[in-house]
């Protein structure tokens, strides 16, 4: 049965598909806490239902992205081979650890790279971590606009193991880290690193929201309420996050991944 206050999970699931899809995270980040405060949801049933959400998400954000032309599916295909591994693997962990250690140290590390993003402070070493086997690739958007960059595929595919492994997880979806990982270190630019991220979520999201509903985390009436409300934002931030520059993008980014690490960093303490 629908409660009055599961009536509100459509509205606040709209808000955050705008500003998930805008910078190219799930947006579990959000939800999570929603679910755990204010339902009373145990850790393991938000992580595992947030996923689910998450799906629809990055599905009805990767269509909006897929009309603008702005996805690279070579590369994006391809980081899969390592955030799908990770997300069964941090999925399977939450079994059995606790996550406030990982969290704490996660935290942490999401505010120096969103220091980075904001400010362009700090990390100026990933310029020289730019080697090793890279890719030219060339993407022509929907309105003609070039896009032509050496993706550096050789650093980028180990490190979207921890995307993973912090979506299955945390519940977060993996775009704070992925994303990072496709402009900092793969070199992406920013608008094409935000459409590859929600790309990369599907297949990401799918494998860890398996296990979690093989051990039984997936309220589905919570996930598919959440999904009507996501699936419309998300569209309206495919079309916003067009319309916004590569700079303030990044911006954009940074100042939502500070606030989300200030978030888990609370949570945990």
């Amino acid at each position: 049965m629908i409660s009055i206050e599961m009536l509100l999970l459509p509205p606040i699931a709209f808000l955050i598909g705008i500003i998930a899809a805008m910078v190219g995270v799930g947006g579990g980040v959000f939800i999570v806490p929603i679910l755990s405060l204010i339902f009373d949801f145990s850790s393991h049933q938000a992580v595992g239902t947030s996923l689910a959400a998450i799906i629809l998400t990055s599905l009805s954000s990767t269509i909006g992205y897929w009309r603008q032309g702005r996805i690279d599916y070579k590369v994006g295909t391809l980081l899969t081979v390592t955030t799908i591994p990770g997300a069964f693997v941090g999925a399977y962990l939450t079994t059995l650890i606790t996550t406030r250690a990982l969290g704490l140290i996660f935290g942490l590390f999401l505010i120096l790279v969103a220091l980075h993003m904001t400010f362009r402070y700090g990390f100026h070493e990933l310029q020289s971590l730019r080697t090793g086997k890279s890719w030219h690739r060339k993407i022509v958007d929907s309105a003609g606009l070039v896009f032509e960059y050496d993706a550096n595929v050789g650093l980028g595919l180990p490190l979207g193991f921890l995307g993973g492994l912090s979506s299955g997880l945390l519940g977060i979806g993996g775009g704070v880290v992925v994303v990072p990982i496709l402009h900092l270190v793969m070199n992406f630019p920013m608008h094409l690193a935000v459409a590859t991220s929600m790309f990369v979520m599907i297949l990401t999201s799918i494998s860890g929201v398996i296990t979690h509903f093989s051990l039984g985390n997936v309220r589905v009436e919570y996930a598919l309420l959440l999904g009507a409300g996501i699936i419309f934002g998300a569209q309206l931030g495919t079309c916003l996050s067009k319309r916004t520059s590569g700079r303030n993008l990044r911006r954009i980014f940074g100042i939502v991944l500070f606030l989300v690490s200030v978030r888990m960093i609370w949570k945990f303490l």
